[in-house]
């Protein structure tokens, strides 16, 4: 297979489909530098699956070359990422009409980037290239960001606008310390009525809490599973 950027998406590649049918299908997406196989992305995974959900994971097409050849390449621009998301959303809908995977909603889901580029595939500020993958769109019940960057690395205006323009429920699952906007940064920011927050206790961008803490990164992923699962429920 090649998996070089500009190569043509195969889905059947670069995704994973875990869990027994349910009600609730989760699409996670990976951040910058860890691909879909990272611990973080596993471990999430299965607690989600435990909790009754079917969650399918994927790696972007830069990951995808990354895992070919071993080198190390920054993400795609957002156009790139989003397009290929619509992809995945198209992938999913051909699942659907095989009866292999039988939602009555879906979740977008992501850590870091892959949760930024989820809140802006569904904010108002998105076109569609793919009517197939705005068919499927239109099944999303809600957004959950795992680590929202705020911050850009290279300062800057924090990323409020996906949010802002997101006419769905979202959930910010976030660190106190996070780099990228932690707990001192985010209250004093414009988000939205429909916008809720899970403050992880001294995490940082991983939800890793500091071991003089006090705290744990099992319990962290623990509370955050469960605010995952009450936000689902409370928006099914």
């Amino acid at each position: 297979m090649n998996c070089s950027p500009d190569s043509q998406i195969e889905l059947a590649h670069d995704y994973v489909l875990q869990g027994p049918k349910s009600d609730t299908l989760v699409i996670f997406a990976h951040g910058a530098g860890a691909n879909m196989y990272h611990e973080f992305m596993i471990n999430m995974s299965d607690q989600l699956v435990t909790a009754g959900f079917q969650v399918y994971r994927f790696n972007f097409l830069y990951m995808q070359a990354n895992m070919q050849d071993g080198k190390r390449r920054p993400p795609d621009r957002a156009p790139k990422l989003l397009h290929h998301f619509e992809q995945v959303l198209i992938d999913v809908g051909h699942k659907i009409e095989q009866g292999l995977i039988t939602p009555k909603r879906i979740v977008l889901m992501g850590k870091s980037m892959g949760g930024r580029m989820s809140a802006m595939l569904t904010s108002k500020e998105h076109t569609f290239v793919s009517s197939q993958a705005q068919d499927i769109a239109a099944q999303i019940s809600a957004v959950i960001c795992l680590g929202y960057p705020f911050i850009p690395l290279k300062g800057g205006e924090p990323r409020l606008s996906p949010i802002q323009t997101n006419p769905l429920p979202i959930l910010i699952v976030q660190g106190e310390r996070d780099k990228f906007g932690g707990l001192a940064q985010v209250p004093t920011w414009a988000l939205t009525d429909k916008t809720q927050l899970c403050w992880m206790s001294d995490g940082d961008h991983s939800l890793q809490p500091r071991k003089s803490s006090g705290y744990t990164l099992a319990g962290n992923m623990q509370l955050a599973v469960s605010c995952i699962r009450q936000f689902i429920t409370s928006n099914s």
